[in-house]
C-alpha cells in the first residue's frame, strides 16, 4: 500500500476520534515519518494506543491551546492535554517565530500528551500494585479465617472445661456461704439461749456453784454437786430445786430444744448396797435430775437424755480435795435448733 493511501487512512481515523483535520494531519505526518526514518516503535504501531487514550479521555481531541508570551524570545504553551504531536508542532512553530524576531526562541509546554501519558501510566501501575496488594490481603484473610476456625475447634473443648470448672466453683462458693451463714446463726442462737439462762439464774445463785458457757455450738450449764447432791448420794437436795426450776423455765419456753443431763464423779471409788461404782453413781444422778425436770417441771420426756460419764471426763487432776470437788458436777447441755432463733429473739428481747 502506498504511503499516501496510508496517510489518508490515518487522518481519517484520527478525525473520526474527534481531532480536527489540521490536528489529524499533524498526527498522521508524525506516525508516517517515524516509519520512514526507521523508528517503527514510534510509528504506526502506536495508532491503536492513541485511539484508546482518546476513548479513555486521557487525550483531549479538541484542546483549547493557549500561548502566553513571556518575552520576545520566550513563550509558554498550555496544550490542554492535547496529543503530543499537536503540542510539539505548535511549540516548534512558536519557537521558530520567536527566533526570527530575536535570534533565539524558547518555548515551554505543559499539559501535553507526554505528561498525561506518564501520569496515566503511573496511575495504571499504582492500580495494578493496589490490586496485587488487595489480592494478597484477601489470601491472608482467607488463611487467617481458616486458622481461626481450626483454633476454635481445638480450644472449644478447653473452653467447655473452663466453663464447667467455673460453674463447679460457683456452686462450692454458694455451699460454703450457706454453711457460714448457718454456723453464724447457730452461734447467735446459742448466745441468746445462754443470755436467757443467765437472766433466769442470776438471782439467789452462787457464781461458784454454777457456770454457763457456749462451747462447740451448744450451751453448757455446769452445776457443782455440792449444790445438787450430798456426798455419795444421788438424791437431790432441797436447794437444788430452785435452780432446776429456772432451768426448766427456759427449756419449756422453747419446746423444740433437746436437753442432755450428764453426771460426772471424781476418781474416788464407791461401792455399797445401792451403788455399784462411779458409773452407777453418775448415771443415777443424771436420771434423778431428768425425773425432776419431767415430773415436777413438765419438761417433755422425749427431749430429755440422761447420761453417766463416771470419772473419765475430769476438769482437773483428781489429786486434791479441791480438784475432786471441781470434777464432781452435773452438766445440763442444751442443743437448740436453728428454727427457734428468731422466736427467741422476739419473746426474750428485754
Amino acid at each position: 500500500m502506498k504511503a499516501s493511501r496510508v496517510h489518508k487512512i490515518i487522518q481519517k481515523i484520527f478525525n473520526s476520534r474527534g481531532l480536527s483535520k489540521t490536528h489529524s494531519l499533524i498526527c498522521a505526518n508524525a506516525l508516517i515519518n517515524a516509519e520512514l526514518v526507521g523508528a517503527p516503535s514510534h510509528g504506526l504501531s502506536r495508532l491503536k494506543m492513541y485511539c484508546d487514550r482518546i476513548k479513555k479521555k486521557v487525550i483531549n481531541p479538541k484542546p483549547k491551546i493557549k500561548i502566553k508570551k513571556i518575552s520576545q524570545s520566550i513563550s509558554h504553551v498550555d496544550a490542554n492535554n492535547s496529543i503530543g504531536f499537536v503540542a510539539a508542532d505548535i511549540a516548534v512553530k512558536t519557537a521558530i517565530n520567536n527566533a526570527k524576531k530575536t535570534g533565539i526562541g524558547l518555548v515551554a509546554v505543559k499539559n501535553s500528551l507526554t505528561k498525561c501519558v506518564i501520569d496515566n501510566e503511573k496511575c495504571d501501575s499504582d492500580v495494578a500494585n493496589l490490586n496485587s496488594v488487595i489480592a494478597d490481603l484477601r489470601n491472608d484473610k482467607k488463611k487467617t479465617l481458616e486458622y481461626v476456625d481450626n483454633l476454635t475447634v481445638l480450644t472449644q473443648g478447653a473452653t467447655d472445661n473452663i466453663k464447667e470448672t467455673l460453674a463447679q466453683l460457683s456452686k462450692k462458693d454458694k455451699y460454703i456461704n450457706r454453711i457460714r451463714a448457718a454456723a453464724t446463726k447457730k452461734d447467735s442462737l446459742n448466745l441468746v439461749v445462754a443470755f436467757n439462762l443467765k437472766k433466769e439464774l442470776k438471782e439467789g445463785i452462787d457464781d461458784e456453784d454454777i457456770e454457763i458457757n457456749v462451747e462447740k455450738t451448744v450451751v453448757f450449764i455446769s452445776i457443782s454437786d455440792k449444790l445438787l447432791f450430798k456426798s455419795g448420794s444421788y438424791n437431790v437436795t432441797e436447794k437444788a430445786y430452785s435452780v432446776l426450776e429456772k432451768v426448766a423455765t427456759v427449756i419449756n419456753s422453747q419446746p423444740e430444744m433437746d436437753v442432755m443431763i450428764e453426771g460426772h464423779t471424781d476418781a474416788t471409788p464407791i461401792k455399797n448396797e445401792i451403788i455399784q461404782d462411779n458409773w452407777d453413781l453418775s448415771a443415777k444422778r443424771a436420771t434423778s435430775i431428768t425425773r425432776i425436770l419431767q415430773y415436777k417441771y413438765a419438761v417433755e420426756p422425749s427431749r430429755l437424755i440422761a447420761a453417766g460419764r463416771s470419772s473419765y471426763v475430769p476438769l482437773a487432776p483428781n489429786d486434791t480435795p479441791a480438784n475432786k470437788s471441781i470434777n464432781r458436777r452435773t452438766k445440763i447441755i442444751i442443743l437448740p435448733k436453728i428454727g427457734q432463733f428468731f422466736e427467741m429473739l422476739e419473746t426474750k428481747a428485754e
